[in-house]
Formats: C-alpha cells, structure tokens, sequence
C-alpha cells in the first residue's frame, strides 16, 4: 500500500511538472508570425502547442502515458539540439577566422598611425616653439586683452549704463574666455566699449527703460540717469540690479531732504541743478532705505517702550495743563497785587476777602483764618504735580527694564543661534537701546517742566504768605494802636 502511494506521488508530480508549462502556453497570447523562426524557438513552439492540445487524464493509466509520451518528446528534442550544435560548429570556426583577421588589419592600422604619430611629434614640438618665437609681444598684449575685457565686463555688468546700452556682456565674455590672439575687429571692439563706457559715466541722459514696479509688472517708464550714480523716474529713486539686468522702484524711498532734490533735478530744462547722488551705487540708498523711521524704530522698543510713550505723553499733558493754569494764576495775582479791591478769582484775592470780611476778630483768629486759606490755595496750585515728578522719575526705570529684557533676549539669541550672524541678536539689542532712549527721552522733559512748574508754585505761595503776614501784620499794629 505504502509503494502504491509512493508511486501515486511520482506520477502526480511528473504530470503537475508537465501540465504547468502546459497551461501557462494557453494562458500567454500567441506570438505574432515572423518570416524566420530558430530551430530550437519553433520546438518550444510546437511544444507549447501539443502540450495545449494534450488530454487531460482521466485515470492513472492515461497519466502515466502522458508521462512516457512527455519523456520521449523530451529525448527527441535533444537529440535535435545536438544535431543543430554539430551543424553550427563549422559555421563558428568561420566566424572566429573573419574576427582574428579583421584584428590583425586593425593592428596594422594602429601601427601605422603610431608611427605616424612618432614621426610628427619633433614637428609639432619645432612648429610649437616657433609661434611662441614669432608671439613675442603679442603673448603679453593676449593676456592683458582677457584682463581688460574681465575687467570691463564686471563693470558693465553692474553699471548704470547697462540700463541704456545692452549686447556688450558677450563680446567682453567671449573676449575674456578665448584662448586665441584676438583680433583686429576685437580689439577694436574693446577699444570702443571703453571709450564708450568713459563717456556716458559722464552724461545725464533721459530714455526710456524697462522698471519692475512694486507689484512686480515691468513697466516701459521714461527715466533719467545721473552719470553711473543714480536713476530716477517719476520723481522717484530707482535701484539697478544687477542681477536681473533691470531697474526697480524701491521698496521705501529715502527721506525727503534727499527726494526733494529729483523733481527739480527732472523739471529742469538746462544748467546746474542741486541733486543727491549715491556715490557708492546703491550701497548708500539701500542703507537709506533699510534705516527704520521713527516709527519703526519706536516700535522696536517693544511693550516697555509703549508703557514709557503712554506716561510720557500723559505726563506731558497733566504738566501742560498745569502750566498753562499756574501762568494765569500767577497774572492774575500780579494784577491783584496791583489794585486794593478783593477779586475771588485768584488766590491773593480770596486771602485778601477773608481779611475783609473777618474785620473785627482778634489777631490770633485772623491769623488762623488766613493761613488756612494759603494752605487750601498751595495745594490746589501745587495740584497733579506729583504724577509729573513720578513720570519723571519711572521713565529711566522703565528703560532700565527694557535694557534688561532686551539684553535676557539677545542672551537667549546667542545660546539658540550662537554669536555668528548679529542679525539674530538685532531684535533684542535694538529693544534694549530703544527703551533705554525712550525713557530718558521723556524723563529729561518731565524733570524740567516739573522744576518750572514748582519754581512758579513756590513763587506765588511765597506771595501768599508774604501778604498774608503782611495783612496780619497789620492788624495786630492797628489793634496795637487802638487800645
């Protein structure tokens, strides 16, 4: 039983190992016919196709005659391949003769030319050392060619001038680059872009040029450029770049005592008209246009910097507000000083009415009377002026703080980022000098208005209470008198 099963097994696999291939042919799409085949891809062919056409078993009889007729397709393939190998065999010998003749001409060839070469190589050496004799000079003057025109191609490249004159870049590159003699035409070229370049350095000239406005369009505007400095349109500066080869406007233009100058300078028809120039074309206006406003710049002071702004300004206005109060008072009890009738609207007056109605009191209480009516009158002139001399006094502390915080961030930049780009700590340095501005900004003004206001102050009380000691004075000389 165990041999049967065994033997069951063999024929299963043998017929799966036929079968396969068998149903993978009929799975594949047939082969589109060729006007020649190979022998042994028309075997694989035919084989495909009988496997195709083969019975399925139905028993192990008819599996073990599939089996026996697979062995002997096999075995009949073979012997055919092995017919086929013998038949080629005298075909490769005639190939193998073709290759080794086809090399021995080849290396005919190469010998030929290597002694060719030989024999050229002393006449190329003479033929070499005969132009660097005949060069001379000429070697010198090639060199200084390819300087100059480097030289000049840089130039042009990041000149003014290139906004009007464009096409010298490639003959200066290529002039620069070559590693022949140039030219006469070349030289002459080069002759002519310098003297070109010299002369409109010179010249104030009004074209029309291509400008990328803000929004990044290119606009065909009419501009004016001064000389290789600056470039003007529309009353506006203009930046070259050089990059890109076209002009843009700026993102901020400079101050005003600076862009007042360019609509003169484009109005005016003839002769010399003041005009600020950049120099350095373009280091200088772009360190103009990056420089912050006033706003910016108070803006970087941070929330410190706010806190110092808001009690500098409502310091000012309560100071203000005082000074304008204390300098009416103060005329008007210089026009009481003037006149012997009592005026309720000034402080003189007022002490000068309770005199008048506390005529018959004894001096004591008169006395009394009187220095509560200076006392009342000092502290409404002497009103609010507390809260100037504190903003006086918080504003340095405040920008201390903001010194402080600013330096904590710049601490905290440089541990992040390390101490390599500064503009990393900007932020923080910026805000430490910005309060430390703002606070004494604000502090120098409060301290002085505080001082005028209380050198006033004290003036008109020492007035009070010269009168009112005056008048008490005068009471106890007439009671004096009377008795």
């Amino acid at each position: 039983m165990r041999r049967s099963t065994a033997a069951l097994t063999v024929l299963v696999l043998a017929f799966a190992a036929n079968t396969a291939p068998a149903q993978e042919a009929a799975e594949e799409p047939a082969p589109k016919p060729k006007t020649e085949i190979p022998a042994e891809t028309a075997a694989e062919k035919a084989k495909a196709e009988a496997a195709a056409e083969a019975p399925k078993p139905t028993s192990l009889q008819d599996l073990l005659d599939l089996v026996q007729q697979g062995f002997t397709v096999e075995r009949k393939e073979n012997r055919e391949r092995e017919a086929a190998f013998q038949r080629a065999k005298a075909d490769q010998q005639r190939l193998l003769d073709q290759a080794l003749a086809e090399l021995a001409r080849e290396e005919a060839i190469s010998q030929k030319l290597e002694t060719r070469y030989n024999e050229n190589e002393p006449a190329i050496a003479e033929s070499e050392a005969r132009l660097t004799q005949r060069l001379g000079e000429l070697g010198e003057l090639f060199g200084v060619v390819r300087q100059v025109a480097n030289d000049l191609s840089g130039q042009t490249w990041d000149s003014l001038t290139s906004s009007q004159l464009s096409g010298r870049k490639d003959l200066l590159d290529r002039l620069g680059r070559s590693k022949e003699l140039p030219t006469t035409e070349d030289l002459e070229k080069l002759w002519f872009e310098l003297n070109r370049e010299i002369i409109e350095q010179g010249k104030v000239v009004r074209y029309e040029a291509d400008v990328l406005t803000l929004d990044g369009q290119k606009e065909r505007q009419e501009v004016i450029r001064a000389g290789p400095f600056s470039v003007f349109a529309n009353g506006k500066y203009l930046l070259w770049e050089s990059a890109d080869q076209i002009l843009r406007e700026l993102n901020r233009q400079p101050p005003s005592k600076y862009l007042d100058t360019v609509a003169d300078f484009e109005n005016a028809p003839s002769g010399y008209v003041q005009l600020a120039v950049d120099p350095s074309r373009g280091s200088l206006l772009n360190a103009l246009v990056d420089t912050p406003s006033r706003v910016e710049r108070v803006k970087q002071g941070g929330a410190v910097g706010a806190v110092i702004i808001v009690l500098g300004v409502l310091g000012g206005l309560i100071g203000f507000w005082r000074w304008i109060a204390i300098s009416i008072t103060g005329r008007k009890v210089s026009a009481q000083r003037k006149r012997k009738r009592a005026d309720k609207g000034n402080p003189l007056g007022r002490i000068l009415k309770i005199y008048e109605d506390n005529e018959h009191v004894d001096t004591e209480t008169l006395e009394l009377k009187l220095d509560e009516v200076v006392l009342r009158e000092t502290s409404n002139l002497e009103r609010f002026l507390w809260l100037v001399k504190t903003v006086s006094v918080v504003s340095p502390l405040l920008g201390l703080l903001g010194t402080v915080t600013g330096m904590i961030q710049t601490f905290q930049a440089i541990t992040l980022f390390g101490a390599g780009d500064p503009k990393m700590m900007a932020g923080g340095i910026s805000e430490a000098l910005v309060t430390t501005m703002l606070g004494l900004t604000v502090a120098i003004p409060m301290v002085l208005l505080y001082e005028t206001l209380a050198n006033s102050t004290r003036r008109m009380t020492d007035i009070l209470d010269e009168q009112s000691a005056g008048l008490i004075a005068q009471r106890a000389e007439d009671t004096h008198v009377g008795n």
